[in-house]
C-alpha cells in the first residue's frame, strides 16, 4: 500500500489558478486562451479553470484528430464544449501529418509520428491564437514535465502552463473539485500517439507510485528512502532518477553559452 504523501489539491489550489489565468491573460494583452482539446483530463481541466477565470466566451478550443483517434474522443471534446460553452472546432491533422511523414522518407516509427503530430497541433494552435488576439494554454503537468513526456516544440509548446506544479494524481482531485465530468477523470491517461496508446504501459508504471516517487525526488530524499516508501527495489528509484535528470534539455527553450543545464 502506497501512503498518501502527496499534498491535497483544495478549492485554494483551484482559485489560485484561475487568478494566475486570469492576470496573465490580462498580462499579455490578449483577448482570451486557445486550448488544445484532447478528450481527456489534463485538458479538461485547464478548459474549465480557463472558463471559471475568463468566462467561456473568452475560451476557444480545438480537437485536433488524426487517423489514430477513437470515436470517443470526438464525442468527449464536443460534449465538454456544448456543457462549458466554449467556442469549439474540429480540425482534422491527417493531410499534414501524412505529407511531413512522405517528406521525411516514411517508414517512420509510432513515436516519430506522434511527434509529427504533435508539433502540426502546435502550429495550428499558434496560428489560431494569433489569428484571434489569444495566448496558448498549455496542458502539461508536472510528472509529465519532470519525465520528459511531452513533445519538444510540440504539445509541450505553449505561453502558460497552468497545471505544471500539479502531478497528474492531483489533477484528478483538482478536476473532482472544479467539476469535470466523471466519465473525464475515468479514462485511462493517454497521449493519442498511436492506437491503443496509454500512458502508463509506456512508462511501464503507474502515475500514483510514479507520482510518490517524483514528489520524493522534489522533497530531496533518497533513493534508499523512497523506495522504501513505495516498495520498489532501490534500483528502479535510481533508473527513474536519471531518467529525470537526463530530461532537463526539454525543460529548456535551447541551451545557450555559459548556461548550466
Amino acid at each position: 500500500m502506497i501512503p498518501d504523501r502527496l499534498p491535497r489539491i483544495t478549492e485554494d489550489d483551484a482559485n489560485e489558478l484561475r487568478h494566475f489565468i486570469k492576470d496573465y491573460v490580462a498580462l499579455s494583452g490578449g483577448e482570451g486562451v486557445v486550448i488544445g482539446q484532447s478528450g481527456g483530463i489534463d485538458s479538461a481541466v485547464v478548459t474549465k479553470l480557463a472558463v471559471d477565470a475568463l468566462g467561456p466566451e473568452r475560451v476557444h478550443t480545438i480537437f485536433m484528430p488524426s487517423d489514430v483517434t477513437p470515436e470517443a474522443d470526438y464525442v468527449a471534446t464536443e460534449s465538454m464544449a456544448k456543457l462549458w460553452g466554449t467556442g469549439y472546432e474540429v480540425l482534422n491533422i491527417r493531410d499534414p501529418v501524412n505529407a511531413m511523414e512522405s517528406l521525411l522518407g516514411g517508414n517512420l516509427s509510432n513515436l516519430d509520428k506522434g511527434n509529427i503530430a504533435a508539433r502540426c497541433r502546435m502550429t495550428i494552435l499558434y496560428g489560431r491564437a494569433k489569428s484571434m488576439n489569444r495566448i496558448v494554454l498549455g496542458t502539461t503537468n508536472q510528472s509529465e514535465l519532470m519525465m520528459g513526456y511531452f513533445t519538444k516544440f510540440g504539445d509541450g509548446a505553449c505561453d502558460a502552463l497552468p497545471l505544471v506544479n500539479i502531478y497528474k494524481t492531483n489533477v484528478r482531485q483538482l478536476a473532482k473539485i472544479i467539476g469535470v465530468p466523471d466519465e473525464i477523470i475515468a479514462k485511462p491517461p493517454t497521449a493519442g500517439l498511436w492506437e491503443g496508446q496509454t500512458d502508463e504501459e509506456e512508462m511501464g508504471i503507474t502515475y500514483l507510485l510514479l507520482d510518490h516517487i517524483l514528489y520524493g525526488f522534489e522533497q530531496e530524499r533518497t533513493d534508499r528512502e523512497i523506495a522504501q516508501v513505495v516498495g520498489l527495489p532501490v534500483e528502479n528509484i535510481q533508473g527513474l532518477r536519471k531518467r529525470v535528470e537526463s530530461m532537463k534539455h526539454k525543460r529548456l527553450l535551447a541551451a545557450r553559452p555559459g548556461r548550466s543545464i
